[in-house]
């Protein structure tokens, strides 16, 4: 590595930064001097972390580890990338909020299920560590072990919910062999509808997963049964799962701000629609996310169009601190067309770490950020990458991702229109999906880099993701090559307006009872309807709600409409009560009840002044009913008296 440390102290103002040859062996002292201190200590190495902390153990300061090797300095374009690791550095000094965690306990229960003698042989090898039960499907020859030392039934999966330490299964055909059993099992008389519990599932039956995502439901190992190696790791894994195990709690929910249903109707099902493991279901007006049964994906918290859903690890306007840091450092430090690829650490790092040590390295303008799960990234940190003075941006992912990656695809659909509507050329934001890492060298040094903006933007916010958004957008929009007022986005989007079409609105205002944002208003003084646009987030409430159908959602950015007022939709005269002479209705809608009624009900025969108390407020209807001692039952044709159950079974025996 070549590190040009001058540029470094030019570039961390704040920070003392020292160079060495070899500090983890010849010149460890150093670093023992330097833990000594206070204060927060980055260390440009991941490769001895762990001899690192052995010697810092018990200072008070924060320690942070930042990988300037593999990342930056093996490459053919090492020497270029000072910048790239001044950038990195003071990405690694934004603090990092802690998470919380959900603790699952296992007892070491388990069931496996299987097709033939390998489920056997996996519960002999886990016999004596785990209470093992096995269950083969639908059962050919197999011959009875000598001894019983676990129970060995029949039985298949008909349903499967749960998580480590609390799985249920629903079994259909379920029955126990028989004692006697001599050449083969022979099984008693099977039953349907049986429950059984259990904290580890291992599946070797090769037939379809029990759950979606199966990789990602904690405590739900499969394997081919035809590949002892593959029987073999997931035995291994499965003596592990015995105890407490703490899983990080990916989702912040806040119920009240969910715009999923009212009045049962739905609005918004984005997260339902996008989560894998379907660790989210409807809950009334709401929806509920399972911390036990949530794999961390992040598309929930990306799609959400009100904050309900924000991610964790790490909050959304952490993240965008990182960003902020590393891309204005990167600039201050003289870089330039900044290409900020997006990785998670399981596959993306030791991509980049193969990379590094057996091709040419990442190129220089390439700044690797590291996330939990790239599919956790949402459309403000896209836009906020590019406000900062990105030239692009890559979401690096699997050949085969374990998962659907329907989410992060529309928010690539809406980064790209928003981000080229702005003028910036060629692809901004893309994808590349792969497992080998000449592929990826390859497609990083093919990138063209979109013409990035001037004077970047400086913004640092806290709070919700909704609010960062805009907040972006307003910033990235000020900025841009070519700002445009209004763009239009792919379906699905959390921006847009909404079209109404007022010759069939009647005013009835459902639309704004289940607004949850108040995008949608009224006005007390007069029958209106009013619409501000930058608090609309296309949950489709209204849409569903609105007994007359007459109103669609159109996805699309209005950058003025942060400034704009209230826009009138709909306004007309109101009903004034012929008594009181106060407002109690829409006037048009109260002259068409009184023209469908009068002369066609027999309470409103026409010409009588009976039709009045139909354009009266509710209080001078009562009164006015009163004074009258109207009886709405008088004169009603009798009716035939309720049949009973005598009746019926008297007819019956007429028949008879």
């Amino acid at each position: 590595m070549h590190p040009d440390t001058a540029a470094l102290k030019r570039t961390c103002r704040d920070s003392e930064v020292a160079g060495f040859h070899q500090l983890c062996r010849a010149e460890l002292d150093h670093f023992r001097d330097a833990a000594k201190a206070g204060g927060s200590l980055i260390v440009g190495c991941t490769q001895e972390a762990a001899r690192f902390a052995e010697q810092a153990e018990g200072r008070s300061g924060k320690l942070e580890f930042v990988n300037l090797r593999e990342t930056a300095g093996w490459s053919t374009e090492g020497r270029q990338a000072t910048p790239k690791m001044a950038a990195l550095l003071a990405a690694a000094s934004e603090p990092t909020p802690d998470f919380p965690f959900v603790a699952l306990s296992s007892d070491g229960v388990i069931l496996i299920y299987g097709c033939n003698e390998v489920a056997i042989e996996a519960g002999q090898l886990l016999a004596d560590h785990l209470d093992v039960t096995v269950m083969i499907t639908k059962p050919a020859q197999i011959t009875p072990p000598a001894t019983t030392p676990f129970p060995i039934v029949q039985g298949t999966i008909r349903n499967a919910k749960g998580h480590l330490g609390a799985f249920e299964l629903t079994v259909d055909g379920y029955s126990a062999p028989r004692p006697s059993s001599r050449a083969a099992l022979v099984f008693e008389a099977p039953r349907n509808g049986l429950t059984s519990r259990c904290d580890i599932v291992l599946d070797l039956s090769g037939g379809t997963p029990l759950f979606p995502a199966h990789d990602l439901r904690d405590g739900y190992l499969r394997a081919d049964p035809r590949d002892p190696a593959a029987m073999l790791r997931t035995v291994l894994k499965a003596r592990d799962l015995v105890g407490s195990f703490d899983k990080p709690k990916y989702i912040n929910f806040t119920a009240s701000l969910c715009a999923h249903s009212r009045s049962k109707l739905t609005g918004c099902h984005r997260c339902l629609d996008l989560c894998p493991t379907s660790a989210i279901r409807p809950a009334g007006d709401y929806v509920e996310i399972s911390a036990e049964i949530c794999a961390g994906c992040g598309q929930c918290a990306a799609a959400c169009p009100t904050g309900a859903a924000s991610y964790a690890l790490p909050p959304a306007d952490a993240l965008l601190h990182r960003l902020r840091a590393m891309l204005l450092t990167y600039r201050e430090a003289g870089g330039s067309n900044a290409v900020v690829l997006v990785h998670d650490v399981q596959h993306g790092s030791a991509l980049i770490d193969a990379l590094a040590r057996h091709g040419d390295g990442l190129p220089a303008n390439v700044l690797p950020f590291a996330v939990n799960e790239v599919t956790q990234v949402g459309l403000e940190a896209v836009v906020a990458s590019f406000a900062y003075g990105a030239a692009g941006l890559r979401f690096l992912l699997r050949a085969r991702p374990l998962h659907d990656i329907a989410g992060l695809s529309q928010t690539i659909a809406m980064s790209d229109a928003i981000v080229s509507g702005l003028g910036f050329s060629g692809r901004p934001v893309a994808t590349i999906e792969t497992d080998d890492p000449d592929v990826l060298g390859d497609a990083l040094r093919a990138i063209e880099p979109a013409q990035s903006v001037e004077r970047p933007a400086t913004f640092k916010t806290v709070g919700k993701r909704r609010d960062l958004l805009r907040f972006a957008l307003h910033e990235l929009h000020r900025v841009a090559p070519a700002p445009t007022d209004v763009i239009a986005l792919p379906e699905g989007a959390p921006l847009g307006a909404i079209s109404v079409n007022v010759d069939g609105c009647t005013l009835c205002l459902s639309c704004v009872s289940v607004c949850p944002t108040g995008a949608v208003r009224d006005d007390p003084e007069r029958p209106m309807l009013k619409f501000i646009e930058d608090a609309c987030v296309q949950c489709g409430l209204c849409q569903s709600t609105c007994p007359e159908k007459v109103i669609t959602l159109t996805p699309q950015i209005d950058f003025r409409a942060a400034r704009a007022p209230a826009r009138i939709i709909k306004e007309e005269e109101p009903a004034l009560c012929v008594r009181c002479n106060k407002p109690f209705g829409v006037k048009s809608t109260i002259d068409k009840i009184a023209a469908k009624l009068e002369g066609r009900h027999w309470m409103y025969p026409a010409g009588e002044k009976r039709l009045e108390v139909v354009r009266m407020c509710a209080d001078c209807r009562v009164i006015t009913m009163s004074e009258q001692q109207f009886d709405p039952f008088k004169d009603v044709p009798a009716r035939a008296p309720p049949r009973t159950t005598d009746d019926y079974l008297r007819q019956r025996d007429n028949k008879d």
